[in-house]
Formats: structure tokens, sequence, C-alpha cells
């Protein structure tokens, strides 16, 4: 049984069409969207299909957001660079929901901007964070977003010791990033990853025009 539908994407900092990201909303009917790189158009289009959460919208790709069906609490979540975001769904708001449930949305440094020594001081930083989160918490917990990593890459070895791979546990792993929207997707970078009792049902990736990443949709159970 479904209890949550989740939504992650990056926008390519404006890039994504505002009226494809309405039609995949419209269509797909998330319950919480985690948004990266995002810009004021997007951050217009994700208020008016999801009225609660936060969106702190910018134009030098630092822009994100978490936007809720029903009411929650967004507070930061202190990170180097760049901080994610983090909600705990209530379960008196959430009538699906038989547990409070953490969703933590992040955007790690890309490995290839430089300086390369300091870009991989900045991304240790940020996996020690998640980390040292995941040990503190106990109940359950969605991690997601752009985490910049293939599964060959040490960052998602690191953050897959302490947490599951909720995508690769449905068998429908596919790529999401390509340098050109229109393109083939060449890399998995776009993750959603899980912990005590949360399961992926179903996962699917969705083309956004404009977009260099591939949006990710996941159906979750919360045990």
């Amino acid at each position: 049984m479904i209890d949550l539908r989740v939504l992650t994407c990056n926008l390519y900092n404006g890039n994504a069409d505002p009226e494809a990201l309405a039609d995949v909303l419209a269509s797909t009917t998330p319950d919480v969207v985690a948004a990266q790189e995002l810009a004021p158009n997007a951050a217009t289009v994700l208020g008016n299909a999801l009225p609660h959460g936060r969106l702190d919208p910018a134009l030098d790709s630092t822009g994100t957001g978490l936007a809720l069906r029903y009411p929650g609490t967004v507070e930061s979540f202190p990170m180097a660079q760049r901080d994610g975001m983090t909600t705990v769904l209530d379960p008196a708001a959430w009538p699906s929901l038989h547990s409070p449930l953490e969703i933590v949305t992040v955007h790690l440094a890309n490995p290839l901007d430089r300086p390369l020594r300091q870009t991989r001081r900045i991304r240790r930083s940020q996996v020690a964070s998640i980390v040292g989160h995941v040990a503190r918490m106990t109940q359950p917990l969605i991690v997601l977003g752009d985490l910049n990593a293939t599964p060959v890459w040490p960052v998602y070895r690191q953050l897959t010791r302490v947490m599951r791979d909720g995508v690769h546990d449905t068998g429908a792993v596919q790529r999401t990033w390509g340098p050109r929207w229109w393109w083939p997707r060449l890399l998995r970078i776009d993750h959603v990853l899980v912990r005590g009792g949360v399961r992926v049902l179903r996962a699917e990736t969705i083309s956004l025009r404009g977009a260099d990443h591939s949006a990710l949709l996941v159906d979750v159970a919360v045990m």
C-alpha cells in the first residue's frame, strides 16, 4: 500500500520549462516535491501546486525547496557550501502516515568544480553531515536529491553503508542526468535513500523539458 508519493528534481537553475513542470505535477500528483537549483519561475509553479512547505529560490544554483501537500514545518539542514532542507511529516496532518517520517533534501557539490581539492573537502563535509544526522535518528527517514555521485563513487558507497538505495530495491534503476535535456541520460546521480522501515515500491524517471536532470518519482510505504 502506498503511503506517500515523492518527486525529486534538479531544475537546472531556471532552465527547466515551468509549463513542463506544471504538467508533470498535474499528471503525477506527488505529495512531496524536493527541488534543487530552484529558480523563481519554478518556485511559482510549485507553490501553486503544493501549498505547504518552504521554497527558497535563487539564480545561482543554490535554490532549494520542499513543497508539501499537507502542513509541515521545513527547516534548514546545515551543510558545507549550501544547506539542504528537512521536514518531519506528522501523521496528525498526513492521513496516510501511521508514524512520523523525516524527509531531507540535499544537493551535493559537483566533484568537477574547481579547485578540486577544495571541492573534495566540501563533499567530505557534506557526507559527514548526512551520516552524522542518520546516526542520531530513530524514526523513518528519506534522504533524496542530486548527490552528484553515481553508484561507483565513494560518496554513494559511504551513504549506502548507513541507508538503502530505495530505487535500487525496486529493480527499476535508470540514469537521470545528461548534458542536454533532449539527450539520452548518461549517469545516475539523483537518488532516494531510505532508512528505518521505509520502502520504495515503485520508481520512475520523467523527462523535464529544459532540465539536464530527469525528475525521479517514487511511491513509498512506511512500516
